[in-house]
């Protein structure tokens, strides 16, 4: 016995109410249900659709969908660290690497040679953040205005858009820098640590470009390669 369409959307509605809110993972788990109930069905075909849906339900245990949706979750969310620290990576290969050197040179320069390079470099970080939060604002209202236009949403989509752990992984040194800015001509007392505050600091630059910029303007090329219902 082959389930009806009323009967799959009925499924879709399910997922929805047990807190899966993403097309993608609805789909998957409204295929596992349905190969399920179907294998159930002919074992025994007197068993009404609600029976064997709930007792498939039952076999996620306790948290019910909530296991498979952190998977999903861990497994994309790799899968969005690769993709920067891959976009990262081409910035220290030819012809890449000659801009990434360049910038750390010219920082370098400017922070050396000026009376105030604590506030120079503390201005600088102060200018990457605010970058960082306009990106943020801007890049989600985008989104919100592209789920109305489609009407789903997608789990890596959803990834893509949250900067969790890099977002704190730039502020975390801010106590380093309110530091140089505070004690600078300690903390810059030779051309090391200028050069590696310069290289830290293009790092960043680097990060936030790959993280709001570059990969936002290729969401839709990643989404259908990760979906490709994505386009349909």
């Amino acid at each position: 016995m082959k389930l009806t369409t009323e009967q799959i959307d009925q499924l879709y509605t399910f997922t929805r109410q047990h807190y899966v809110e993403w097309y993608d993972l609805q789909s998957e788990l409204v295929d596992h249900l349905a190969n399920a109930i179907e294998t159930q069905w002919q074992e025994n075909p007197k068993l009404t659709f609600e029976e064997v849906l709930n007792k498939e339900f039952g076999k996620f245990g306790v948290f019910g969908f909530m296991d498979v949706v952190e998977e999903k979750q861990k497994f994309l969310g790799k899968k969005y660290n690769r993709l920067v620290f891959s976009h990262i990576a081409t910035f220290f290969t030819l012809p890449k690497i000659l801009l990434t050197i360049t910038a750390t040179w010219a920082l370098f320069l400017v922070f050396k040679w000026s009376r105030f390079n604590g506030e120079f470099i503390l201005f600088f970080y102060v200018l990457l953040l605010g970058f960082a939060f306009y990106a943020i604002i801007k890049n989600r209202m985008q989104r919100k205005q592209q789920i109305k236009e489609n009407q789903k949403c997608w789990l890596f989509d959803e990834i893509m858009n949250q900067y969790g752990s890099f977002t704190g992984t730039i502020i975390f040194p801010l106590n380093f820098f309110l530091q140089i800015f505070n004690h600078g001509n300690r903390f810059l007392s030779n051309d090391y640590a200028i050069g590696f505050t310069s290289f830290f600091l293009v790092l960043m630059t680097l990060l936030l470009y790959v993280m709001f910029v570059l990969i936002p303007s290729k969401s839709k090329e990643y989404l259908m390669q990760t979906y490709p219902e994505y386009s349909v």
